[in-house]
């Protein structure tokens, strides 16, 4: 008939819409599991259905350092590139930032040639250099870029102590942030302190800024029976109070309040601190332990992400760290995985923190302020003498983890935020 569009042999059928692109940029991908490899990898895997994602990214360097990736392969429906770029030693500062230049040398020539107009871009904070050289391919080829943001520069910075407030650097970091926001479609955080410093940066830009926190692993994490437990057997404290921390051991935590309240613990109370994970102090960190001689102490290094159903079940209380000054800079992505195995926390934040701010609403633990020894002891002793109560914050954390931090309401907020009717 006139006008049929539909036919039996299938002629004249309207071709499938072709989806938009979306390229997600970051340093770290799969196979690399550590927190910013993990998010990026099941953010772009997650909008593989209704979007064509490309994946553009470096060789392995961190827990996967060693392996070399193929240069192209398509994983879960995402086409990934890894370019070109040396992967020296990364806790050596020299080499790091040798990698830093050539990974973005690399991206840039990369993200020009591929770049096309109206492609939709998602680029992490991390390394710093990022998000510019990104932002730069994005206005050469008239694309449109979103920034996720898992850490503020200059703020962590100025909070670890590596630069001044008011010092030339902070001011011209500032001044180049001030124009990778302008031309930001969106601006993506994981924290809604982050969401308060960036509305205060942005002001008069007029930039959309969306809060998204990170999830947990519901999918591999989940309470397990502690008598069950292969790591407290094998440490031999199955039948001590176990305080662990299970992270990046980097600049921005606050390990030093944690050992000096584990050194005049000693002997007092029947405790053991854990530390599980590697990073700029953890050397420190073991040097501390050996020493002081700390017999409650134990130090374990980096883990693979498939055991952490064994250790963050092999504790009661799970740790979570941050120096002074923090606030608006970062959310550690440990913590929901904290709750997943359904544990309380103690985190050493600032108040008003995003980290400080889940712990109170869900009602799963305690906070002290970053460098204050005298409290942080004083709670530790307050938890121990009301142990009783722990279970009940264990359900609550790991409902929490199932309600609002699941990965699938992640990932359906930012398809939410990369429809058309949106950017």
């Amino acid at each position: 008939m006139k006008g049929e569009t539909n036919s039996s042999n299938g002629w004249n059928q309207t071709p499938p819409k072709e989806k938009p692109r979306l390229w997600v940029v970051s340093e770290i991908y799969y196979p690399e599991e550590i927190s910013t490899g993990y998010y990026l990898t099941n953010i772009a895997e997650g909008l593989a259905e209704n979007y064509n994602v490309k994946a553009i990214c470096g060789q392995p360097n961190y827990a996967s350092r060693g392996i070399r990736a193929a240069r192209r392969e398509t994983r879960n429906n995402v086409e990934i590139f890894r370019v070109t770029s040396t992967t020296l030693d990364k806790n050596v500062i020299p080499y790091r930032l040798l990698n830093m230049i050539t990974l973005s040398i690399s991206m840039l020539i990369f993200a020009i040639r591929r770049f096309t107009a109206n492609d939709r871009v998602l680029v992490v904070t991390a390394p710093p250099s990022l998000p510019f050289i990104s932002a730069l391919a994005c206005l050469v080829k008239r694309s449109n870029y979103t920034l996720l943001l898992h850490d503020c520069y200059p703020e962590v910075l100025i909070a670890v102590g590596k630069l001044k407030p008011n010092s030339l650097l902070s001011k011209l970091v500032n001044l180049l942030n001030n124009w990778l926001y302008k031309h930001a479609s969106k601006i993506i955080v994981v924290g809604r302190d982050m969401n308060e410093l960036l509305k205060n940066k942005t002001n008069g830009l007029n930039i959309p800024i969306v809060f998204i926190p990170n999830w947990a692993d519901l999918e591999s994490i989940h309470p397990t029976p502690r008598d069950e437990n292969a790591m407290l057997s094998d440490l031999g404290i199955a039948n001590k109070f176990v305080f662990m921390y299970a992270g990046n051991i980097g600049h921005p935590t606050d390990v030093e309040s944690i050992i000096e309240c584990a050194d005049r613990l000693q002997g007092t109370v029947d405790l053991h601190f854990v530390f599980i994970g590697s990073g700029a102090k953890s050397t420190w960190l073991s040097d501390q332990v050996k020493r002081r001689r700390l017999e409650n102490v134990s130090v374990l290094g980096q883990r693979p992400r498939n055991e952490q159903i064994v250790f963050l079940n092999a504790c009661d209380v799970g740790l979570v760290s941050l120096v002074k000054n923090m606030w608006g800079t970062a959310m550690p992505s440990r913590t929901y995985n904290i709750l997943a195995a359904g544990k309380p926390i103690l985190a050493l934040t600032d108040h008003g923190s995003e980290l400080a701010r889940v712990i109170e609403e869900e009602c799963v633990g305690w906070y002290t302020r970053p460098g204050d020894v005298d409290e942080l002891q004083a709670k530790v002793l307050e938890i121990y003498e009301h142990r009783d109560t722990l279970r009940e914050m264990g359900k609550r954390a790991r409902a929490a983890a199932m309600n609002k931090y699941s990965r699938a309401s992640a990932i359906a907020r930012y398809a939410r935020e990369f429809d058309p009717a949106t950017l």
